[in-house]
Parts: C-alpha cells; sequence; structure tokens
C-alpha cells in the first residue's frame, strides 16, 4: 500500500536570490531568529551546504538540534530539502533534538556522510533570540575552512534550491518512514551517547562515590543536556533528582543565556560558594559541548580544568595509559602546556575552533583538546563535550578520594598557576572592534623590547598556524602579545556574534610553584590588564568603560 505520504512527493524548484550576509564563523552560521526566517535564508545556506558536499548524494546524513526556538520548523526544511537533493537516509533525533557531542557520536558509529546540527551554543533563545546551522563531516567533526568558504561561495551565487513537496514527519515517534525516495529514521537522542561514556568512565565507583553521601549540584540550563543528564547521572548513576536543576529542554532556555560562565550561572555560584554547598558543581551550555566545574568554594578555571583533567586522567578505566598528545586553542593559558612536558607528550597551539583539532585527533597526534571558552573533549568524539568533563571530574574524584580543592592545590603546587581571565565586549560597532585590531597590529614591529609597568614584551605578533597534518595555513588568528615574564595577553574577535562584532581580550600571568598560588585571579592580573588595555587601547577605541563579561 502506498503511503499518504508517498503520494504527495514531488520535488520543486525554487527560484532565489543569494543574500550578502551567510559567512559562517567558527562555529557555523549564526544568525538572529528573525534573519533565518525571512523568505528563502535558511534554504538558500541549506542547498549551499547540498551544493558543496556533494557525497551527500545517496549518502546517510544524520540531523539534530539543540532544541532552541525555531528548531521544530527549521529541521522539517532541511529534511524535505535533503530528500530533493538525493540523500538516501537521514538519522534525527527524537523531536528533532541532538546535543552537538552526541551528534558527533552518532555520526561516527552510523558511518555517516555527514550531519547538520541547528544550534546557537550558548547564545541566548527564544524569537528574539540566535539561531544556528553547523555542518559535519564524517569524521564527526566540524568541517574545516575551505568547506566553509567553498558554501559560502556558493551563497553569494546561489539561484534556486530544491524541496519536496510533503508532509512534515511526525518526529516524536521513534521509528522508521519516509518521504519521498529518502528513508527518515528517528532515533533515540541519547542511549547511543550515554553507552559511549560509560565505556569510558567508571560508573560503579562514581555511584558508589554518590552512596557514600558524596553531593553535586549540576545545572542543565533548560537546555538540551537535559535528557542526557537524566539518563547518566539519575538512571545509570543513581544521583537523587534532586541535585539535577533544569533539566527540562526549553525554547527560549527558561529566559536564560545557556552559557556556563560566572555570569550566566550566578545561582549554581551562590550555591557553589554559600554554606552548606555541594561537594562539586558543574553546568552544561546550550547545545551540550561546554561546561563549568566547581567545587566547595571553588571555581575551575576552563583552561585549568584542562590541565587537571590531563594530569590525573590515568584514573579513568577509558585513559589509563594517559594522553599520546594534548592541544589548545592559541587563546587558552598555558597551564596544559606545562602538565605536557612532565608528561613527555607533545602540546599543539591552534586558533580558535573545534575543526582545528579535528587532524590532530584523526591522524592519532593528541587525545585531550580544549578552549578557554569552556570547552574540553578527547578523542571519543570530534567535537567539545560538556558532559564527558563533568564525568571525567567525577571519575577523578572517585577514583582519588580528593576534593575539587585538593586536586587543583596539587596541581598548582606542582606546575605552578597561570592565573587567566577572558573580558568580552559584546555588541560592539564592527568598524571600532575592526579599528582595535588594524591599531594593534600596526604596533607589532615596534613592541619586542619596550617596557610597560613591570613587564618587558619578548614577542609580539599576529598568530598564523599551519597545520602539521595537512599543511593549510590559517592567518590572521589573534594578535599575541608575550612578555620575558611569561605573562601575555591576546585581543582576537569572535566569530560567534550575531549582532555587531564581539572583541576578546584574553589575560594570562604565570606564578611558579613557590609563589603566591591563591590570588584573586583579576587581582593578579591587574597590570597585564592595564598593560593590554594602554597598549591596544581597547576601552577608548570601543567607547567601552568595562568588558560586558569577565570569566
Amino acid at each position: 500500500m502506498v503511503s499518504r505520504s508517498r503520494m504527495r512527493t514531488y520535488v520543486k524548484t525554487i527560484r532565489t536570490r543569494p543574500f550578502k550576509d551567510q559567512r559562517p564563523g567558527t562555529s557555523g552560521l549564526r544568525k538572529k531568529v528573525r534573519v533565518f526566517r525571512q523568505p528563502n535564508y535558511l534554504e538558500n545556506y541549506i542547498q549551499s551546504i547540498f551544493d558543496v558536499i556533494t557525497h551527500l548524494r545517496g549518502g546517510v546524513l544524520v540531523f539534530g538540534g539543540d532544541g532552541r526556538y525555531y528548531n521544530d520548523t527549521a529541521i522539517q526544511i532541511i529534511l524535505k530539502m535533503a530528500a530533493a537533493n538525493g540523500v538516501s537516509r537521514a538519522i534525527v533525533g527524537h523531536r528533532g533534538m541532538l546535543s552537538t557531542p552526541a551528534a558527533s557520536c552518532i555520526i561516527r558509529k552510523h558511518m555517516a556522510a555527514g550531519g547538520i546540527i541547528l544550534s546557537a551554543s550558548h547564545n541566548p533563545g527564544g524569537p528574539d533570540g540566535d539561531f544556528g546551522i553547523k555542518y559535519n563531516g564524517a569524521n564527526g567533526g566540524p568541517v574545516v575552512e575551505s568547506v566553509t568558504d567553498a558554501i559560502f561561495a556558493n551563497t553569494k551565487s546561489i539561484r534556486t534550491y530544491s524541496i519536496v513537496d510533503a508532509p512534515d514527519i511526525d518526529l516524536s515517534k521513534i521509528g522508521v518512514s519516509r518521504i519521498s525516495g529518502m528513508d527518515v529514521e528517528v532515533i533515540n537522542s541519547v542511549s547511543d551517547y550515554a553507552d559511549l561514556l560509560e565505556s569510558l568512565f567508571d560508573f560503579e565507583a562514581i555511584k558508589a562515590m554518590f552512596t557514600g553521601g558524596f553531593s553535586m549540584c549540576f545545572d542543565a540550563m533548560h537546555a538540551v543536556t537535559g535528557p542526557y543528564a537524566t539518563e547518566v547521572f539519575i538512571k545509570r548513576i543513581g544521583v537523587d533528582p534532586s541535585q539535577i536543576a533544569n533539566a527540562t529542554p526549553l525554547p527560549d532556555f527558561g529566559g536564560g543565556i545557556p552559557d556556563p560562565n560566572p555570569t550566566c550561572n550566578r545561582t549554581l555560584f551562590k550555591t557553589m560558594f554559600g554554606d552548606g554547598a555541594p561537594d562539586f558543581g558543574a553546568a552544561s551550555d546550550g547545545d551540550g559541548d561546554r561546561n563549568i566545574i566547581l567545587g566547595r568554594g571553588v571555581y575551575v578555571s576552563p583552561s585549568d580544568s584542562l590541565a587537571a583533567i590531563t594530569a590525573n586522567a590515568h584514573l579513568a578505566p577509558g585513559y589509563r595509559d594517559g594522553p599520546c598528545g594534548v592541544a589548545r586553542s592559541m587563546a587558552t593559558s598555558r597551564a596544559i602546556d606545562r602538565v605536557a612536558d612532565k608528561l613527555g607528550v607533545p602540546c599543539f597551539e591552534t586558533p580558535t575552533g573545534w575543526k582545528f583539532f579535528g587532524n590532530l585527533l584523526d591522524n592519532g597526534r593528541v587525545t585531550f583538546c580544549g578552549e578557554e571558552s569552556a570547552g574540553t573533549g578527547s578523542n571519543h568524539v570530534r567535537e567539545k563535550d560538556g558532559l564527558w568533563a563533568i564525568l571525567m571530574w567525577l571519575n577523578i574524584l572517585a577514583a582519588s578520594g580528593k576534593t575539587v580543592r585538593t586536586i587543583m592545590d596539587q596541581l598548582w603546587r606542582s606546575h605552578g598557576r597561570n592565573y587567566y581571565s577572558r573580558h568580552d565586549y559584546e555588541g560592539v560597532e564592527t568598524d571600532r572592534a575592526e579599528s582595535v585590531m588594524a591599531n594593534l597590529k600596526a604596533k607589532l614591529a615596534d613592541l619586542p623590547g619596550q617596557t610597560f609597568v613591570n613587564e618587558t614584551v619578548s614577542r609580539a605578533d599576529s598568530f598564523t598556524y599551519r597545520d602539521p597534518v595537512d599543511g593549510c595555513v590559517s592567518e590572521n588568528q589573534g594578535v599575541r602579545v608575550e612578555c620575558e615574564s611569561g605573562s601575555r595577553f591576546i585581543v582576537r574577535l569572535s566569530g560567534t556574534s550575531t549582532e555587531g562584532a564581539t572583541l576578546r581580550l584574553y589575560v594570562e600571568r604565570y606564578e611558579g610553584p613557590g609563589g603566591n598560588l591563591n590570588m584573586d585571579p583579576q587581582v593578579a592580573l591587574t597590570d597585564i590588564v592595564n598593560i593590554a588595555d594602554r597598549i591596544a587601547g581597547i576601552k577608548v577605541t570601543l567607547g567601552r568603560g568595562t568588558p560586558a563579561i569577565i570569566s
């Protein structure tokens, strides 16, 4: 019997016109929802993916997103376009939802040709919020710049797109249906990914720790991680449900910003620094790829978390042999460099963007990767992974019997401390932000040898990365100014803004193992912050007295 949907399907070719603003950023194309809802805007970008990634015809494609506003509408459009462009099978998360690390896991497990992830990560949601699209390749990770450049080039000349005229697919039901010649398989969004995590960590040891009275507060921030946290923490480990907050995903994230940082996680910080605080605190972001880690009365910066994980990873079953190598983004603190040096493994420095770790992971050169923007991960997938990082910490705590504070104190006494902070100037005028970068670049040649306050500049450059695997070169990835003491600052424009520009200042100061290791980071960094502003002229040029976010 021919289904009703099959009887009504046929391919339509729709005429369109190019949009000028569809250049993907660090993590795909991100714009306001109202921009994506313009006629043909979403369709143009999706058709450009199919036009450039020609091997998707006849292939398997994974679909899912973080459940933010417009996700349900967009995924139906994209499924119909996939059918019209010859995709043979679509694997879709239940209700159209997949965390970003889970999508990477499923692409790899099912040997798909790639995946389309609908997310704007940590950006706000809702009708007035942000939306995003990212294409991941067959390795499960974000595609390289040459591919995103080709997609952008296609958006500038596109004249038509193809879409099947068919009813929407019911994504609330697990099972297989069909659009035209394409099978659509709706799968459990959680199980494959949770199985992978359970294979890497000692769930029984973690369970015993909680049974023994250990407590935590995990904030899912009304984002996609809620169902994953419910499956992993409550169902598989046995954590009391009261220790999991905001686990129901909402299209507007409950009116909050799903970004795991001290500004957006004030309630979590108040809990962890208050009387009767639990032993452990954590949160993940909109699409589940970022994390934040706290102990009782202590905040672990993302850079320090990466270093601590690397130093103690041998305590987890999946990493007993330790890392073969590590990698960090250029803007991440150099704490992990010191750990890697002691372990005798290489440490690679890449531009910001998880796609730059892909070749290193695929080539077997690194085990752990991290970015200062709360992204940490390993070679188990090709994306940063918030729950993975949280479980790694829980495994370390369970195996060692130590507290978060003790783990960090031991790290600093052994390796020294890299005091570190990021200052975000958000929503600034693009020409002003670009002026900061241009003026700073013009000074680079003259900075080495100059002394500011008590710091002498040893090197100043615009970071260029040559991929050690394929030799591809990425230029102008941020400006670095380094001092003889080991202090440094970095200035770069963010690739995740949807309106105006975001200029980021990263500041770092190294204190050796015998020095003062318990200062307030913002106090410890006062001199280098002032030196950075004196050299770069950020506040004057932007007309902003203070950054929007300090983390």
